[in-house]
C-alpha cells in the first residue's frame, strides 16, 4: 500500500452495495482513507458509510458521477488516488494489483473489463468502438476507456479537474488528457460482477455523450487527427468533381471551388488548433493550484 492512500467511490442510492462492500474493502485498505461521495442519494446510504465509520461527502442534489469524482479528488488527502463504483462491480481483492502496478512507475493504473464483465453486449460493442477511436486518436493501445477503476497520481490528476465533465465521462477525459501530457498508463486486466441494483447509465444519451468527450479531448491532443481527414475529403471530392465536370463540359465549376476552399480552410483550422492545443498544456507540469 502507498504510504497515504485515498479511495473514492461516487454514490447515488448504493446503499445495498455499500452495505456489503464497505467492511471488504477496509479488509483490503488497511489505514487508508476511504471517502463516499454522496450525489444526492434518497435511500440510507449515508448511515451506511457511518456505521462503517468511512468519511462521507453529500451533494445537496445529485450533480452527476463525475462531479461526485471532483469532490472526491479535493478532498482526499492521500497521494495516491483509487476510484471505484460503489455499485459492487469492482472487486476489492484487486486494489492490490492495482497499486503494485502503479508502483512500477506509471502515474496512472486502469482496471481494464474484458469483453464478459461488459454490462450486455450492446455495452461490449460501444467500448470496444470508443477504445479503437480513442487509441487512433493518442496513437496509444487503450484497453478500457470507459473503466471507473483507477490508481493515479493525486497531484497529476487533480491538473485535470478543470477538463472533467460532471457526467459518467470523466474516465474518457483523464484517459486522453493524462495521454496529451505524456503521462504512463498501464492496464491490470479484473473481472466486474454484475452490479447491485439498478444502473444509472443511460446507453444512448450518455453513449452520445462519450463520443463528444472523445472527440473533445481528441481536438485537445491532436487537432490534425481530426481535421486534416476531413480537409482531404474537401480535397479529393473537389478533384473528383473537377475531373468529371473537366471531361464532359471543359468547365472549373463553382461546386469544385468551394470543396478546394473548404479543404484549405480546414486545414489552416488545424493547425491553429495545433498551436492552442500547445499552449493549452504547455503548464501541465506546474503545480496545480487549490491545494
Amino acid at each position: 500500500m502507498p504510504a497515504t492512500l485515498s479511495i473514492i467511490l461516487p454514490a447515488k442510492n448504493e446503499a445495498a452495495s455499500l452495505q456489503s462492500l464497505l467492511p471488504k474493502l477496509r479488509e483490503y485498505a488497511g489505514d487508508a482513507e476511504i471517502i463516499v461521495v454522496d450525489d444526492g442519494s434518497t435511500d440510507n446510504t449515508v448511515e451506511i458509510c457511518q456505521q462503517n465509520q468511512v468519511k462521507v461527502i453529500s451533494h445537496p442534489y445529485s450533480i452527476g458521477n463525475g462531479g461526485a469524482i471532483k469532490s472526491g479528488a479535493r478532498a482526499a488527502k492521500g497521494e495516491t488516488l483509487l476510484f471505484m463504483d460503489a455499485d459492487g462491480q469492482h472487486k476489492p481483492e484487486d486494489i492490490p494489483r492495482l497499486l503494485a502496478k502503479l508502483g512500477e512507475k506509471y502515474d496512472m493504473v486502469v482496471g481494464a473489463r474484458d469483453r464478459a464483465s461488459q454490462a450486455g453486449a450492446h455495452r461490449a460493442v460501444a467500448n470496444g468502438f470508443y477504445n479503437r477511436l480513442s487509441s487512433w486518436m493518442v496513437g496509444q493501445k487503450i484497453h478500457d476507456l470507459t473503466s471507473g477503476f483507477r490508481a493515479v497520481n493525486a497531484k497529476k490528476f487533480r491538473k485535470f479537474l478543470y477538463l472533467l465533465p460532471n457526467t459518467f465521462s470523466y474516465p474518457t477525459t483523464i484517459t486522453m488528457s493524462f495521454f496529451r501530457a505524456g503521462y504512463a498508463i498501464a492496464y491490470v486486466p479484473i473481472e466486474a460482477p454484475k452490479r447491485i441494483g439498478k444502473s444509472h447509465v443511460h446507453v444512448i444519451k450518455d453513449g452520445f455523450r462519450f463520443l463528444l468527450i472523445i472527440i473533445k479531448i481528441g481536438t485537445l491532443y491532436s487537432p490534425q487527427k481530426l481535421f486534416l481527414p476531413i480537409s482531404l475529403s474537401f480535397f479529393t471530392t473537389g478533384l473528383a468533381y473537377y475531373l468529371y465536370t473537366f471531361i464532359t463540359t471543359h468547365r472549373f465549376t463553382n461546386m469544385s471551388a468551394l470543396m478546394f476552399i473548404s479543404a484549405i480552410l480546414t486545414f489552416l483550422i488545424g493547425i491553429v488548433s495545433e498551436q492552442v492545443s500547445a499552449l493549452h498544456y504547455k503548464d501541465s507540469d506546474n503545480e496545480p493550484s487549490g491545494q
